[in-house]
């Protein structure tokens, strides 16, 4: 796996944020469901948005892709269900494309096997194979490895699903349940987490025709026999990745972001909150917006709604004054990597000081950080994390695994050098 050395050095200029990772699933996937042909713009072709494009081509949608948008008809999606020997569908790493697709592929009859690789094998989907047993849909699956195959096809029903999970659950239903033959109900039965991501989901079935009935998000109502009406659309910049480059600007750095959309429903937009709670403000630049620091200071960050950005805001804590706390993460554990575990590591290496505790974290601030060798963990968002890191070092940083950037985010070194950071060029 092929390393990178980063020297320290302040970034500064302008970056055109990438296109929002969770929008573009949910647009890719409510136009494979129209009966007709929609254009989706701003596309970046991370593994990830790849893994839904041919997710939804394997079950018949035809999908043309140019260099930032797509053309996708879906009159033919479905086609392919009830061949033999059944359709494959390869999620890759991406947990989004597996926990949406899993019920959509049902929601026609079909004989249907999801595979990926990576750690997408170790989250947890007994969500689905209780509804699986309930509807006697036939399924089986391999402990620890992407390898579930099902059978059979979904029904509608009063779906009981706790709010504590994934909320890619409860998106995947909203997704599959308006195609049914009569209404369905979900009902959330435990307080519900990451609410900006339902947030967005709705936002996309109401733009392509589907109605939803949201009672205060503890019930949703889904009308069956519902058709998806196929429209244009344009993928808004990503918080999630901003999220980087706002902490960025927190720890000093003269970054102006572009194309962010401030009114926006992404839940990851909180790492303004979080920013601003820091003693941090948001200012308009040259077209875009900044972050700038009046001397960063403790908070306590509920890492709930928005366990994406919780590595990166954690590094904003550690260089904060005082002790800070990160609670309600317990569900770092179950991404690419245990990120609550290794974002403790990796900061710890490099002199900052993190108590890691079942579901949080405490932090005591630090003046600077060393430098050294460190590990993405395979892990695009840690990965990330660190290269912003390095700009508040007294030491060069060595990551290895460059490449996981890929997952999300393909031009991210590119853009990183873009600001100045600088990247050494030599074999290491």
């Amino acid at each position: 796996m092929s390393q990178i050395k980063l020297n320290p050095t302040k970034l500064k200029g302008q970056v055109s944020v990438p296109p929002s990772k969770s929008l573009a699933h949910r647009a890719i996937i409510a136009a494979s469901l129209s009966n007709g042909q929609s254009r989706i713009d701003n596309i970046e072709y991370s593994q990830d948005i790849k893994a839904t494009i041919k997710a939804m081509e394997a079950l018949g949608t035809r999908i043309e892709q140019y260099d930032d948008y797509l053309i996708i008809d879906g009159k033919s999606t479905f086609s392919k269900n009830n061949t033999m020997p059944g359709v494959e569908i390869d999620c890759e790493e991406s947990g989004s494309t597996l926990r949406f697709m899993v019920p959509i592929s049902i929601a026609k009859e079909n004989k249907v096997r999801f595979i990926g690789r990576g750690n997408l094998g170790k989250r947890p989907l007994d969500t689905f194979y209780e509804i699986f047993e309930r509807q006697n849909i036939g399924y089986l699956y391999r402990e620890n490895v992407l390898d579930l195959n099902i059978v059979g096809t979904l029904k509608p029903d009063l779906y009981r699903i706790p709010g504590h999970i994934s909320s890619q659950f409860i998106t995947g239903l909203l997704f599959a349940l308006p195609l049914l033959s009569s209404d369905s109900i979900i009902e959330i039965t435990t307080p519900l987490e990451s609410k900006g991501y339902i947030d967005l989901t709705l936002d996309v079935l109401k733009l392509y025709g589907i109605e939803i009935i949201n009672h205060n998000y503890k019930q949703f109502i889904v009308r069956g026999r519902q058709e998806y009406q196929a429209r244009d659309y344009r993928v808004e910049a990503d918080f999630s990745q901003a999220a980087f480059y706002l902490v960025a600007g927190a720890l000093n750095n003269d970054v102006t972001l572009m194309d962010l959309n401030l009114n926006s429903l992404q839940g990851d937009k909180a790492t303004i909150d979080f920013l601003q709670a820091m003693n941090c403000t948001l200012e308009k630049k040259n077209g875009g917006i900044q972050v700038v620091s009046h001397g960063l200071q403790h908070t306590v960050v509920d890492a709930s709604q928005c366990p994406d950005v919780i590595p990166v805001v954690t590094l904003a804590l550690a260089l904060s004054k005082g002790h800070s706390e990160v609670i309600n993460a317990s569900r770092l554990r179950i991404k690419e990597c245990d990120r609550l575990s290794a974002t403790v590591l990796e900061l710890n290496k490099l002199g900052a000081k993190v108590i890691e505790h079942e579901s949080s974290m405490e932090i005591e601030g630090v003046d600077y950080l060393t430098g050294g060798a460190v590990s993405s963990h395979d892990d695009h968002r840690m990965a990330m994390m660190l290269a912003i890191a390095s700009t508040v070092c007294k030491e060069p940083m060595v990551i290895d695994n460059k490449e996981c950037v890929k997952k999300s985010y393909p031009s991210f070194w590119e853009d990183f050098a873009a600001l100045g950071g600088k990247i050494d060029a030599s074999d290491i």
